[in-house]
């Protein structure tokens, strides 16, 4: 009885430690293109094209720093073409992270600018400062 009681015991033990713990990684990074031509996202050694109008999202990215760098295509119209925003920059990617880049454009008179803006799930640092 008393080897049955000491096996149940250690039965829990390790039950409760597999619940707690989980082994799935739920971290993604989604690229959302609404701009009116192809973007390409050169990450984690590969290029992800994503079409007007799309949207990819890569998911279980194990936790770390990665770099990665936008380029895009113009419309056959556009006389000249800009970008404002990150298109290059740094993930650093935590437990659950989310984060989701947003491309939109305009064409104005044959100029075409890409506008990307970033936005995750972290929880950002805050400073309060106070008036004296």
């Amino acid at each position: 009885m008393k080897n049955l009681i000491l096996f149940i015991a250690v039965v829990l033990f390790f039950s409760f430690g597999f619940i707690s713990c989980s082994s799935s990684i739920s971290n993604s990074i989604t690229f959302n293109n609404q701009s009116q031509g192809e973007i390409f996202i050169n990450f984690r050694g590969q290029i992800i094209n994503v079409s007007a109008g799309q949207s990819s999202k890569i998911e279980k990215i194990p936790q770390g720093t990665y770099d990665y760098a936008t380029t895009f295509s113009i419309p056959a119209s556009a006389t000249s073409a800009s970008s404002q925003g990150n298109l290059t920059g740094t993930f650093n990617v935590s437990a659950d992270t989310k984060i989701l880049l947003y491309y939109t454009s305009t064409l104005i008179s044959g100029a075409y600018t890409l506008f990307v803006t970033i936005s995750n799930s972290d929880k950002q640092n805050t400073t309060t400062t106070t008036s004296p």
